[in-house]
């Protein structure tokens, strides 16, 4: 099974795969795409009504209060650091894009708290370019099924998953791959006896793969932490 007969399958099984994360213009998703890093989309779509009800665009979130900002976004992990992005991110947006969010990965990586993945869920979501955004669960997902290697990094898995899919459904095939890993090929308890890829899964190698890395840290750690027989 190759990997648009693999995507053909997961659309049986998610037909209405989509981007989950609440808004209503290009910033407010870029905004949301930041705050879901380490972190659900369910949490964030949870504090994103009161914050966009406050600062709903670029020019009024650049001169939000940080101390505000936190708070309004407090029960999300690491809020301090993202609060301080969003608002950097949007006078990044007030004075080099007139407030507008740009579409070229040059001018959204060059936004504060901006990385490829973010970059690449904006430009397919809110501007339909062909693009594949890897996050925890397309990279887990790719490796699993085989589409990508164990040791793969998310640079090079979104290498392959581009060579392998075809452009046309990308953006698709994305949020495919996403609802594939959020709620059957989950990281605990995957739904094995259901799925249609068990004959050619990868799931063993990667857990051994990924229990040798956490091995070597820990090794290392260890190693970095043993007092010196000087």
């Amino acid at each position: 099974m190759n990997a648009n007969e693999m995507i053909d399958a997961i659309e049986e099984i998610f037909p209405d795969a989509h981007c989950e994360l609440n808004h209503e213009t290009p910033f407010q998703l870029l905004i949301a795409v930041v705050l879901s890093a380490q972190t659900t989309d369910a949490s964030v779509n949870k504090v994103t009504p009161a914050l966009f009800e406050r600062w709903p665009d670029s020019s009024t979130l650049a001169k939000a209060d940080l101390r505000e900002v936190e708070q309004t976004l407090k029960t999300l992990g690491l809020f301090r650091s993202k609060a301080k992005n969003i608002i950097a991110l949007s006078q990044d947006l007030e004075e080099k894009f007139d407030g507008q969010v740009p579409m070229t990965f040059k001018d959204l990586q060059s936004l504060a708290g901006v990385g490829r993945k973010t970059a690449n869920v904006v430009r397919s979501v809110a501007f339909d370019i062909p693009s594949l955004a890897v996050d925890t669960h397309v990279n887990r997902v790719s490796k699993r099924l085989g589409l990508a290697k164990s040791e793969d990094s998310v640079e090079k898995v979104e290498e392959k998953l581009r060579r392998k899919i075809d452009r046309n459904r990308w953006n698709k095939a994305h949020h495919d791959l996403i609802f594939f890993g959020r709620y059957f090929c989950t990281a605990r308890n995957p739904k094995c006896d259901e799925c249609p890829f068990v004959p050619s899964c990868k799931k063993k190698k990667l857990d051994l793969y990924t229990k040798k890395q956490k091995e070597m840290e820990k090794a290392k750690i260890l190693t970095q932490d043993k007092p010196s027989l000087k």
